[in-house]
């Protein structure tokens, strides 16, 4: 998987979002619907598939590993399932690309197969920690090696059994939680994870839809290995972390009236409407309904004059991914935003702390970067000339602070866009954001 770090955004100042769209579905729930759909007896079918570049590396990842997988086509994919132990070894190592999520997952799932592989992915993603993921493995008496600097490429090596533990985990991590989770379906006993803080459950929701019991208490889920999983049909919610940089365009846009149709609503992914609502912004949830086990909502978000807070604690771990577009929104709002308690942001794709103050900054914002957070005084954006270092999110962040700034916004290296969001300069044009992709 090639970045083609020559592809350009150029996005004109102005403008505004209008009419009804309906953003890609949830990267998160792809990923696993691939994953369990693989592992469970009888055949998945998913619409509403992601058909980007990170969750297509966990679906080419299982058909390497002898998995029938038909699609995706126009977000439907259908998988025929092996079994719980019905996976090959592959030829030739697991190339995942830029995608943190398929290699932390893959590697709880992968270590109790008794199979020798090897999970490898770009230079980005081989600066990510990966000891996050192999300390707890190696504690239920897994075999992961990474580099000397606990990076990939992972090496897992095939054990006779696993064997349950009970982990506290040590930062809020839903991709920890699931890795250790869907270990706990090869291991002997019941394996527990406690949260410090609510993370993403798509993994408990999951793996209930696929019939395998679990049980929550709290902050802590536990579950018996030894089960099956039973296919099962998922319609895949539209991905509120795509769904984020629309709701903030449409708030600092004046003029803006936007309704982002189907988006996945889970109560540990809301924090970006419940901030964006904390700074004022207007935005409506109607026609709530059920699918599949995840709560969707169509959201109608029109512009509102924006004010800077103090960004509760508690709802960083439920805003993760969404910090890139909130941070465009802090500097569109009048007096200081402050965020606290997101040191993760500094091990995602990029140092998005670091990568976000210096292009605000470059655009005219005081942005100033702490260890754990942000301190942003609104005012206006001018144009100017910033680098996303590869990271898909702050790409699209920058592109739609274009639309009020004062001057064009060109952004360098934008080719993982497509890792979330393909077709984003389409949907985003439609909608009313005057962005031009560059090659070269």
């Amino acid at each position: 998987m090639l970045s083609h770090s020559n592809i350009r955004f150029h996005a004109r100042s102005g403008g505004a979002l209008k009419g009804r769209l309906r953003v890609p579905g949830d990267k998160s729930i792809s990923h696993r619907s691939i994953m369990l759909g693989s592992l469970a007896e009888g055949t998945t079918h998913v619409s509403g598939f992601l058909e980007g570049e990170d969750s297509l590396a966990t679906l080419n990842a299982f058909r390497q590993m002898g998995v029938n997988i038909e699609g995706p086509e126009n977000g439907r994919v259908v998988i025929c399932g092996v079994g719980m132990h019905g996976l090959k070894a592959p030829q030739t190592p697991l190339d995942l690309g830029n995608s943190g999520t398929s290699m932390r997952l893959l590697s709880g799932l992968l270590a109790g197969q008794g199979l020798d592989l090897t999970l490898t992915g770009d230079a980005s993603l081989s600066s990510r920690p990966m000891r996050r993921v192999t300390e707890p493995l190696r504690l239920m008496g897994a075999r992961v090696d990474t580099t000397d600097a606990g990076t990939a490429p992972l090496h897992i090596r095939p054990v006779p059994s696993l064997k349950a533990i009970d982990y506290e985990l040590p930062v809020a991590s839903a991709q920890v939680k699931s890795c250790v989770l869907l270990a706990g379906l090869y291991a002997d006993g019941v394996t527990c994870v406690t949260e410090s803080a609510p993370t993403r459950d798509h993994t408990e929701r999951m793996l209930q839809g696929f019939g395998y019991a679990l049980q929550r208490d709290g902050s802590r889920v536990c579950l018996k290995g030894g089960g099956k999983l039973i296919a099962c049909d998922i319609d895949v919610p539209a991905d509120i972390s795509s769904a984020a940089f629309f709701l903030v365009g449409a708030s600092i846009a004046p003029g803006s009236d936007l309704t982002l149709e189907h988006v996945g609503m889970n109560p540990t992914r809301d924090g970006i409407i419940n901030i964006l609502r904390l700074m004022g912004a207007d935005i409506e949830v109607s026609n709530e309904r059920s699918v599949g086990g995840e709560p969707v909502a169509d959201l109608r978000v029109r512009h509102a004059p924006l004010k800077g807070i103090r960004i509760p604690e508690d709802q960083v771990p439920l805003a993760i991914d969404e910090f890139p577009a909130l941070f465009v929104a802090a500097a569109c709002a009048e007096g200081e935003t402050v965020l606290t308690g997101a040191e993760e942001l500094r091990v995602k794709e990029s140092d998005r702390i670091q990568v976000m103050a210096d292009g605000l900054q470059t655009l005219g914002v005081d942005a100033r970067p702490t260890p754990d957070g942000m301190i942003i005084q609104g005012g206006q954006i001018h144009g100017g000339e910033v680098d996303s270092h590869g990271d898909h999110r702050i790409a699209m962040s920058f592109a739609m602070a274009a639309l009020r700034s004062d001057g064009d916004i060109h952004i360098r290296d934008c080719a993982n866009v497509n890792t979330s969001f393909p077709a984003f300069d389409r949907i985003a044009g439609d909608a009313g954001l005057k962005l031009e992709v560059e090659h070269g």
